[in-house]
């Protein structure tokens, strides 16, 4: 008997994933797993997952393994997020950080952690809360991010609540070490390997003198407060908008050290990080 008896699926909702899906099926009736599935994704698609809601899932699944990419991969950590749970990432589209493996090896690798040989990579969030209490957890980013025509993100940042800088920008990111190869880095910010739990906070095109980035330890929270001559911001969490901020509003970030376990068997973060960055140095050096 192997150590995964329930494997859970979370799919890219416009990728093809039928190859990656009876690769999954075909392995999971070859020793009797079961497969679970989100209603509306299985629903779409031609198999025998069992459909079951989100928290049931992310409660009975000893394995999840995420097909698409990385915005795949980002939503089935925040699905799981809080739970020791194995989270596999099968590429379905082009060279990602989180996604770890091709279709062509998912069987061998299906295999291979269900025999306990592989290791995982903790990744930290981040968490804040919006209106009306709502909590909200990004393993990327939670960004302010100005509105065209509303006006800057103009805010002060307080690290462990000691006020120390006050940013104007298109956009104040905070940011894991997991989201420093997002947007964080188009903004200019550091690529931090995701085994330091740090936290970044990063002006996108800074209107002041000071532009530099913050990094910050995970157990010190960050406080983001909305100045009077800021704009109405979008607050993205991850990308996606979830809520809006005007002046005197303010927000508390907190960092979630391994809130999810990412599987790794294959490249190393410096090998995706090259290779998707195009990192290669000066020319001066050869």
């Amino acid at each position: 008997m192997g150590m995964v008896g329930t494997v859970g699926l979370v799919l890219h909702p416009q990728r093809d994933s039928a190859e990656a899906i009876d690769t999954i099926m075909r392995w999971a009736g070859e020793r009797g797993v079961t497969v679970l599935g989100l209603p509306k994704e299985v629903g779409r698609i031609d198999c025998s997952a069992v459909g079951v809601d989100a928290a049931t899932l992310a409660e009975r699944a000893d394995l999840v393994v995420s097909l698409g990419g990385d915005g795949t991969m980002l939503r089935t950590m925040r699905l799981i997020a809080g739970r020791p749970t194995p989270v596999l990432g099968v590429n379905l589209g082009r060279l990602g950080f989180l996604a770890e493996i091709d279709v062509c090896d998912l069987h061998a690798t299906l295999t291979a952690i269900d025999a306990d040989d592989y290791t995982v990579e903790p990744r930290m969030a981040v968490r804040t809360t919006l209106g009306a209490g709502r909590q909200v957890i990004a393993f990327n980013d939670i960004a302010l991010a100005r509105i065209p025509g509303e006006g800057l993100t103009v805010v002060s940042v307080a690290p462990g609540g000691d006020p120390f800088v006050r940013y104007a920008a298109d956009a104040v990111i905070v940011a894991t070490s997991t989201g420093s190869t997002a947007y964080s880095f188009s903004a200019g910010g550091p690529i931090v390997s995701p085994r330091v739990e740090a936290v970044l906070v990063v002006p996108a095109a800074a209107h002041s003198a000071f532009n530099r980035a913050l990094v910050l330890p995970a157990d010190e929270q960050v406080e983001l407060e909305l100045l009077p001559t800021c704009g109405r911001l979008a607050v993205e969490v991850d990308g996606a908008v979830l809520g809006h901020l005007g002046p005197g509003d303010r927000i508390t970030v907190t960092a979630l050290p391994g809130a999810a376990r990412v599987v790794r068997r294959g490249t190393t973060f410096y090998e995706r990080a090259r290779r998707k960055l195009r990192v290669g140095g000066s020319a001066e050096a050869g």
